[in-house]
């Protein structure tokens, strides 16, 4: 396993994360430990959640799922850089959402004890809210960043400015701010290239690629047997809305004599800026190959074809679209 610095913090992180997002959802509690289990064993230390993922009606369960796996052997908490977020509903009263100051603290602390620890390595907010002034966040993640209960702040789900005006926000007041944003990106979804990531690189951000196979989209969805994300919802959508471009996706890895989903993840690993993709396997055999994604790597050719299929946005703002 690789491992690097998340943004411009001294912290250390593997070059996969282990997404955790179906763990009591569509994976039961013995196979999510046996998953976090051969995580380790792989050597990914870089684990991150939310304090809504479960489901509807449980949320939470994920990391209650979590939180007894460390409960199981002390040293896996001391192994593991624990990621969650917070921004969504967990509650119906009013103040259970958002990034008030009133709710950071107390989804901080809701996350901890069903963690069973007592801190999170990185606390996200899951999502940019406009309707609170930058000084009220900061000053409640200071707060906690002073009661030991956070190490590090992250985003997730902003806009290039978005991490530009925290980030001033948080210079001014002595603070750290944030160091990883965590967005959507992969072949198929490249829009970060025009201002995200760019703000990211020039802040110290660690970008954290979440959906790397487009909800399955990528993961040889043309060609599976058997349910599969890819077959349903918006992903399926997508398949038959793209059939000839992903059936080329699918024939250049085949030329390459690499899985699909393997090659998805090679090319987020080789793009600059980004520290980790996220992984979010449903069982032990998908993590695992996701993990061999780490010994492929893409020649200049295979990158040129996969941008002909694939050209992104055409570079970063404004070149992108100005001269």
């Amino acid at each position: 396993m690789d491992y690097v610095s998340l943004g411009r913090s001294g912290l250390t992180v593997s070059r996969l994360a282990l997404g955790t997002m179906n763990f009591g959802r569509v994976t039961e509690e013995p196979e999510a430990h046996r998953i976090l289990d051969v995580a380790r064993e792989a050597g990914i230390n870089f684990v991150d959640t939310a304090n809504v993922y479960g489901g509807q009606e449980h949320r939470g369960r994920t990391e209650e799922i979590i939180g007894a796996w460390f409960s199981g052997a002390p040293e896996r908490r001391a192994w593991t850089v624990l990621a969650t977020k917070l921004y969504n509903p967990t509650g119906d009263a009013p103040n259970d959402k958002g990034l008030s100051a009133r709710n950071i603290v107390r989804a901080c602390d809701a996350s901890l004890r069903r963690l069973k620890t007592d801190h999170i390595d990185v606390y996200q907010m899951h999502h940019i809210d406009r309707s609170v002034p930058w000084d009220e966040i900061w000053q409640a993640m200071e707060r906690l960043v002073t009661n030991g209960k956070v190490l590090y702040v992250g985003s997730s789900n902003f806009a290039g400015w978005n991490i530009a005006q925290a980030n001033e926000t948080a210079r001014a007041r002595h603070f750290l701010g944030l160091v990883s944003e965590q967005s959507l990106y992969n072949v198929c979804e490249r829009s970060i290239e025009l201002e995200l990531l760019p703000a990211c690189r020039a802040y110290g951000v660690g970008v954290i690629a979440y959906s790397p196979l487009h909800g399955g989209v990528l993961g040889g969805a043309l060609h599976k047997h058997g349910p599969g994300r890819s077959t349903q919802g918006r992903p399926r959508q997508y398949v038959e809305q793209h059939h000839d471009q992903i059936d080329a996706w699918e024939a250049l890895c085949r030329d390459i004599g690499e899985e699909p989903g393997r090659v998805a993840l090679a090319w987020l690993l080789g793009r600059d800026g980004v520290t980790a993709p996220i992984v979010g396997p449903r069982t032990v055999d998908q993590l695992s190959s996701a993990v061999r994604s780490l010994e492929l790597a893409l020649d200049r050719d295979t990158r040129d074809r996969i941008d002909s299929l694939f050209p992104g946005p055409g570079g970063q703002a404004p070149e992108a679209y100005a001269w």
